[in-house]
C-alpha cells in the first residue's frame, strides 16, 4: 500500500500526518524540529512514504539537505501554491495543514521548488553579506555627511578602493575643529573601517571563487562584467532554460547596472559593445544609457550560458 506524508514544520516542532491512497489518514505525529527526530518517525515500514512534501519556508532548504543524506527523499513545494488549497479547508491548524500536505502528496496538486546546492547557498550568503557591508559603510558616509553639513563641514566626494581611507582622513580632520566630533569620529572612523576591511575581504573569496568557475570565466570576457557580477548567475544553480528573462531578480540587475557603469565609463579596450553605450551615452546622458546598457549586458550573459562560448572582441575600427 502507497502512502504519502505531508510535514508542516515550525522552528521547534514538525506536524506531520500520512495518508493512504484513497486519502485515508493513517497516523500523525509531533516530533522535534530535527532531521533525526523525523526520520526515526518513519521507521516503521507500514507507514513508510512514497511521497514526502513539505512547503517552502525558512527551515525548507536545511531540512531538504538533511532529510536527503539521512536516506528520507523529500519534495519542497511552492508555499503560495499550497495556501490557496491549505487556506480552503475549514479547520485551520497545524495539524490540518500537515494533513492537506499529505494530500497534495497524494493528488500531486502542488508545484516542486528547485533546491539549490550548498556551495551555491553558500556563495549567495557571501554575495549577500558583501551587499549588506556596502550599505552598511554607504550609509554611515551618508549620515556623518549629513550632519557635518550642519556645522558648515562638506566632505569631498569618495569613490571606491583607497579612496574610503580619504573619507575617514577628513572626518578625523573635522574632529579637530569641533569638539563634539571627536567622539563621534572615533566611533565611526573605526566602524567605517572594519566595514571596509570586511568587504575587501569577501571580495576576495568572490574572486578567488569566480576564478574556479567555468562559467563566470567565461561570462568575465564580456567587457565590464567582473568576478561579483558573474558569481551571481552562479549562485543561482539553475540550468540556463529555468530562466523565462535575461535580467533576472533585484540584486542581479542592480549589479548589472554597475557592469554597465564600468563598461561606459572604466572599460578602455574596444569593442563594439563599449562603443555603442558611449555613443548612446552621448545623446541620451549618462544614467539614461547605463539602463539598456545592463539590460544589453543581461542578454549577452545568458547567450554566453546557453552557448558555452567566450565574448567575441573585435579589433578597433580603423578610419
Amino acid at each position: 500500500m502507497k502512502c504519502f506524508a505531508g510535514l508542516d514544520v515550525s522552528l521547534k516542532e514538525v506536524l506531520i500526518c500520512v495518508v493512504d491512497e484513497t486519502g485515508g489518514v493513517l497516523v500523525r505525529g509531533c516530533v522535534a524540529c530535527q532531521p533525526e527526530a523525523i526520520v526515526s518517525f518513519f521507521a516503521d515500514p507500514q507507514i513508510s512514504p512514497t511521497l514526502t512534501v513539505h512547503e517552502r519556508g525558512q527551515l525548507s532548504i536545511w531540512l531538504q539537505r538533511s532529510l536527503g543524506d539521512l536516506g528520507l527523499d523529500m519534495i519542497c513545494i511552492d508555499a503560495r501554491t499550497a495556501h490557496k488549497v491549505l487556506s480552503a479547508r475549514l479547520n485551520k491548524s497545524h495539524a490540518a495543514d500537515a494533513e492537506g500536505l499529505a494530500q497534495l502528496a497524494r493528488t500531486g496538486w502542488f508545484t516542486p521548488v528547485h533546491i539549490r546546492s550548498l556551495d551555491a547557498d553558500r556563495l549567495r550568503t557571501l554575495l549577500g553579506a558583501r551587499d549588506r557591508l556596502l550599505h552598511l559603510h554607504n550609509d554611515l558616509e551618508r549620515h556623518v555627511r549629513g550632519i557635518l553639513k550642519t556645522f558648515g563641514f562638506r566632505l569631498t566626494a569618495v569613490h571606491q578602493g583607497k579612496q574610503h581611507q580619504a573619507f575617514r582622513d577628513q572626518l578625523a580632520a573635522a574632529a579637530k575643529h569641533e569638539p563634539i566630533f571627536a567622539v563621534i569620529a572615533e566611533g565611526c572612523i573605526a566602524a567605517h573601517a572594519a566595514l571596509c576591511t570586511a568587504a575587501a575581504g569577501i571580495d576576495k573569496e568572490l574572486r578567488d571563487i569566480a576564478k574556479g568557475s567555468d562559467l563566470a570565466r567565461r561570462l568575465m570576457t564580456i567587457p565590464g562584467v567582473g568576478p561579483i557580477v558573474a558569481c551571481r548567475p552562479v549562485s543561482q544553480d539553475v540550468q540556463h532554460r529555468r530562466f523565462s528573462r535575461a535580467c533576472g531578480d533585484r540584486a542581479l540587475r542592480s549589479l548589472l547596472f554597475e557592469a554597465a557603469t564600468a563598461l561606459i565609463s572604466r572599460v578602455t579596450r574596444f569593442s563594439p559593445l563599449k562603443s555603442w553605450a558611449v555613443r548612446l551615452a552621448g545623446r541620451k546622458g549618462f544614467k539614461k544609457a547605463a539602463v539598456p546598457a545592463a539590460r544589453k549586458i543581461a542578454v549577452l550573459m545568458l547567450a554566453l550560458w546557453k552557448n558555452g562560448t567566450d565574448f567575441k572582441w573585435k579589433n578597433e575600427a580603423v578610419a
